[in-house]
């Protein structure tokens, strides 16, 4: 099998870390998304959303969405210290946090850098003024994290997990917008230096 991605891009800086975490190693195909190769026809009949990463499998499967694909590594290779959760409880509670920080912090994170950039423009309708609308949602939004923090060791609970791993991915990111963690942040300043430790997050 082998993941098509853009290695710095946060979904596969997710599936990287995912993988590390779980001590898998796939074959990497890189994807020249600046280029547009992502755009070709080759591509998308790998991709069902043009995007990557895309895992394919060895019988030509294909499966895209960084979750999705975390997901069934997740089932595939079963651990009694599922990054998704083993409990009812702890699973419903990673995913609630796990889609908290998708859909309030990461993506976006994403669509500020976009519209603030530019950077697809040869693509996509960018608004630069819609770009430092979702830079001050983010901003807003690091509190409420921080908050967390402070009543659990970790996002989801008293362990690592995806929801982790996102939040990890998003703190980095967001370096690109010139938002940085620092003492006002404190709970989630300390969750960082202690993620950044881990093995699984280095290049």
């Amino acid at each position: 099998m082998k993941i098509y991605e853009l290695a710095q891009s946060p979904s596969a800086r997710r599936v990287s870390i995912f993988l590390a975490e779980m001590g898998i190693d796939v074959e990497r195909v890189s994807v020249d998304i600046r280029g547009g190769e992502n755009l070709s026809d080759a591509f998308q009949a790998k991709s069902q959303n043009s995007l990557i990463p895309v895992l394919e499998l060895n019988d030509g499967t294909t499966i895209c969405e960084s979750i999705a694909i975390c997901r069934y590594f997740d089932e595939s290779y079963p651990s009694k210290h599922s990054l998704f959760g083993q409990t009812p409880l702890e699973k419903a509670q990673i995913e609630m946090w796990q889609r908290i920080i998708e859909f309030k912090g990461l993506f976006v994170a994403m669509q500020a850098f976009r519209n603030l950039t530019g950077v697809y423009k040869d693509r996509e309708t960018c608004v630069e003024s819609w770009g430092e609308v979702s830079r001050q949602r983010l901003i807003e939004f690091l509190p409420t994290l921080d908050k967390r923090l402070s009543e659990s060791t970790f996002v989801a609970g008293e362990r690592f997990t995806v929801a982790d791993i996102s939040a990890y991915v998003m703190c980095n990111f967001m370096k690109n917008l010139d938002i940085h963690l620092d003492t006002g942040l404190p709970h989630l300043q300390a969750w960082f230096e202690t993620v950044n430790q881990r093995p699984s997050v280095r290049p």
